[in-house]
Parts: structure tokens; sequence; C-alpha cells
């Protein structure tokens, strides 16, 4: 296999077999990206185009009606609400990047799809659906590490920071890709892993089966590399193509599993060792005390979320319960309650991506409200669960 590389973001690979594929590298949200991949869909007359989505995503970037499929309700019971607030607050921060240089997030794909249709140009979408890929980050990363991935999701939502075409083209990069990635790798490994090389090794893979003597991939620049490099294992037969592994969610650990009863076990081992040293009433008493620390701090966090009035006291009941499940969340419950007691409209989904870009948005959309809902009073659960320890310590000496 021989790699020529033509540019910062064109690299061409010729394979052993006399086959060929020229890789480009875009920015996701570059006007130059967009005249690039179509010019060389024109000069160089592929005979496939393998390009960086999958079905779920096409669907959403062709289908402008994809959001009366979101089931709200269904998405907080099955536990993806984490998941959902993520995924919007980076679809918001490429949104906003995406105003700012005047092209909308992944311009450059959908104008290649387009054309290759126009063309009859067979197309493969080599990407993994963003569903597992974002459940695996979620499921790979510690608690830790969750927290700080949804963080920044939410602070590069609502940052300020202006991002201009040029800087935006000096991320496509090699040298500059390669040191944000090793900042990635450093501080949220379970996501990196997940986000850049299980999706290196799937396009890689679906790319390299493609069919077609002279094919043409349009990826991120991010995957580049990483690409390069799994093309290389696989045409010296070093990796496997099965991607089976890698498409489905990885099992929960064990200590993942048990991780769950620990604050419920501590919670009840407390109160019962309060009960069992001083009479079942001070146990009794112990048990109110924390369960009302654990509902104020939730009632409280329900308030500043602009929360139903009605659902400040489903958080407040709901609270204490959950936290001796290692299967419920508070949000769970209320988001439900939010979302049945304020029920969204067709105008709040038509609205979801403009609204997602401001702050008042958040509480004015009713979905999005919902999520905020979710998100704050899971924050004063746990801040309530915490702040509890020491009163029940206090009332056992």
């Amino acid at each position: 296999m021989k790699i020529e590389k033509v540019s910062d973001t064109i690299t061409k690979v010729f394979f052993d077999n006399k086959k060929e594929l020229i890789l480009v590298g875009t920015a996701h949200v570059s006007q130059d990206s967009v005249a690039e991949v179509s010019n060389l869909i024109e000069t160089e007359k592929p005979d496939r185009l393998c390009i960086e989505l999958d079905d779920g995503r096409l669907k959403s970037k062709t289908n402008k009606k994809t959001w009366d499929e979101t089931d709200l309700i269904k998405v907080f019971k099955e536990g993806k609400a984490f998941l959902l607030l993520g995924n919007t607050a980076l679809a918001s921060y490429q949104k906003r990047i995406g105003l700012a240089t005047g092209v909308a997030p992944g311009s450059e794909l959908l104008s290649a799809y387009k054309i290759a249709k126009e063309k009859e140009i067979p197309i493969s979408l080599c990407d993994r659906n963003i569903q597992i890929t974002l459940q695996r980050a979620w499921r790979l990363s510690n608690f830790w590490n969750k927290v700080k991935l949804l963080g920044s999701l939410i602070s590069s939502a609502f940052s300020k920071e202006k991002v201009t075409a040029e800087e935006l083209e000096e991320l496509k990069k090699n040298d500059t890709l390669q040191q944000m990635l090793k900042e990635m790798a450093k501080e949220l490994p379970g996501a990196k892993k997940a986000l850049i090389d299980e999706r290196d090794t799937y396009l890689a893979t679906n790319i390299y089966l493609a069919p077609g003597e002279k094919k043409l991939a349009a990826i991120g620049a991010g995957h580049a590399g990483g690409i390069l490099q799994n093309l290389e294992r696989l045409e010296k037969g070093e990796q496997k193509t099965d991607l089976s592994d890698i498409s489905v969610l990885p099992p929960k650990s064990k200590a993942s599993a048990l991780a769950g009863w620990i604050i419920p076990l501590l919670i009840v081992g407390l109160i019962v060792f309060g009960a069992y040293r001083n009479g079942w009433q001070q146990g009794l008493r112990m048990f109110l005390y924390w369960a009302a620390t654990n509902a104020s701090f939730t009632f409280l966090f329900a308030i500043l979320a602009n929360a139903h009035p009605l659902n400040w006291l489903v958080a407040a009941i709901t609270a204490p319960i959950s936290v001796l499940s290692p299967v419920l969340g508070v949000g769970i419950f209320t988001g439900v309650a939010e979302t049945r007691l304020r029920r969204p409209t067709i105008k709040d989904y038509e609205a979801l991506g403009d609204d997602s870009l401001k702050l008042k948005g958040w509480f004015k959309n009713k979905i999005l409200h919902a999520l905020v809902v979710f998100f704050m009073t899971s924050i004063g659960s746990i801040l309530g669960t915490f702040v509890g320890f020491p009163v029940l310590l206090n009332l056992m000496s």
C-alpha cells in the first residue's frame, strides 16, 4: 500500500490490488471544505463515494420532519436523557459555529451526497450509528469523566467565544489535530475511545470493504490519521474486518453494577446501625432527617429550574426514593412529569435548533426545559445525598 499526501486535507492511497482511495479530511462547518469535496468529485470522477454519515444522521439532514419521531417521555423512561442533553448541546455548539461561518454543520457531506446522487455515483454510508457512539462514550466513561464530558458540551453550547473561518482551517492541520486528540485522550479517555478511536476503525473498515476501483472518502479531518493507520493494518491482514464488537453497547462491568448499590447500602446501613444502637425511634428520626435533606435540595433545584409547581412536589417526594434505588433517578420522574404538565407543541420541535443557541431558549422551549428540569433536579438530589451523610453521622453520634 502506498500513501501519497497531496495537501493538508487530501491524501491518496494506492492499494496492492491497484485500487485507489482519495481521502479528504474536512471541517464540518467550513465553506472551503464544501467546495473542496465538490471539486474532487468533479475532477477525480470516483466510482464510489464514502461519507462519514450513518442512516440516522443522513435522514436528519435530508428530512426536516424527523423531530416528530422523538418520544421525550420514552427518552426519560429509558434513561437516555443525559445522552439527549449531551447530543443537543453538541448540536447547538456546531450550529453556533455554523452561523458564525455561514455554513451549516456537515454541509460538505450533504453536498457530496447530493452531487453523487445527481451523477448516479454509488454511495456508502460508512459511519457508526450516532446513538451507539454516544451510548458507548457514556458507558465507557467513569462518573467523573461523565461530569466533565457533559459539562464541556454544555459550556461549549453557551460559549461566547468567536470561531473564525481561518481558525477552522487551522484545525484541519494534522499537527493541531493530533495535539487536541492527545489532550482529549488524557482528559476523557473513555469518550475519546468511543468518539475517535472506535470510529476510526469503523470508518476505515467500511471504506476498505466498500466496492469500487477509485473511491472518494469524505471524513472529518480529525479521523484522517487514524483511518490511514487502520487501512494499513487492514491491507496487511493485521486487523479483522468484523465490527460486531464495537457495533453494540458494551456490557456493564460487575464493578459498575455494584457501584450503583454503594450509596443506597451506605445510607440504609447507617440508619439500621443507628436504630440498633439507639433504638428504632432514632433510626426513624435519622431516615426522616436524611429524606428531608435530600428532598429539600431537590425541591430547591426544581424551583431554580423553573419547573411546574406540581413538579416541585414530584421532585421532593421521589428524590429520597430514587436515591435508594440503583436503577431509578429523580430526573426520570421530574422529566416525565414536566413533559406531561407542559406538553411540547409542534412549535417547540420546530424551534429546537434555534432555541438551543440561547440560555433563555432552554427555559422557553418545552423540550429543552424538560431536559433542564431533569438535569437540575438530578444535581439537587446528588447534592442532597452527600449533604445528608454528615446529618446521619451527627444523629448517630
